[in-house]
């Protein structure tokens, strides 16, 4: 019985080994690689914070009557080189230029660009801009967004809120293959972002479990082993 037991083990540990490597070189791959290059934020230009001029402004009331929208909550900020409120309604957020009242939302190619121009550092080299109406593998957040491709060696990609006219994510190369790596680690081969999965979950009890049962076979052997000794 013992044997059949070490040839079982021995095969579920094969089994199960294959993915112990995979979560050692996920580790090594995060741990190796600062996460601020993975995120890009070396490429990010220093924002200066103007100050908002509450002057002369459109009451958020106005244009929320006006633009039929029932908001849920309405937030100001600078956005540009304008003052925006942010409608933050059941189908999404929409941008409206506080001064003139206008509905900024969705934003154009253009207004895109220059919103990627102002967030990158230094003076890049635009390869494309494409429009998604659905959420991308690589973006991974909600709603309609324009990606702006940037040739700088380091395949820089920003993705630009359609519906907010902000950058909601920063990738480039390093960051795929960071997030190859995440994905084997958490075993989310869909998503790449759950971490409580169940497969992973069970894999490592399944791991925990081989390990403790490894060691209750290891007892034996080395009786054995201490027998002949003797």
């Amino acid at each position: 019985m013992i044997r059949w037991l070490i040839r079982l083990h021995k095969w579920a540990a094969l089994i199960i080994g294959l993915q112990v490597l995979a979560w050692i070189g996920g580790g090594l791959v995060m741990t190796a690689i600062p996460i601020e290059r993975v995120r890009g934020e070396h490429n990010i230009a220093e924002q200066a914070s103007p100050p908002l001029v509450l002057i002369g402004l459109v009451p958020a009331s106005d244009i929320a009557r006006d633009a039929n929208l029932i908001p849920r909550g309405v937030e100001i900020r600078p956005w540009l080189d304008r003052t925006v409120y942010e409608f933050t309604t059941s189908n999404g957020s929409i941008i409206a230029d506080a001064r003139t009242g206008e509905v900024l939302s969705p934003i154009d190619e253009d207004t895109a660009l220059a919103v990627a121009l102002a967030d990158y550092a230094g003076e890049p080299d635009i390869a494309a801009i494409t429009y998604f109406d659905e959420p991308t593998w690589e973006s991974r957040r909600p709603g309609p967004q324009w990606r702006v491709d940037f040739n700088d060696g380091e395949g820089t990609r920003l993705y630009v809120s359609a519906a907010t006219g902000e950058v909601i994510a920063r990738r480039n190369d390093v960051w795929r293959f960071y997030d190859f790596f995440w994905m084997l680690h958490i075993m989310d081969y869909s998503e790449r972002s759950n971490f409580n999965n169940p497969l992973v979950i069970f894999s490592s009890l399944f791991a925990l479990g081989m390990s403790l049962f490894g060691f209750v076979l290891l007892f034996p052997w080395l009786a054995r082993m201490i027998g002949k000794q003797r």
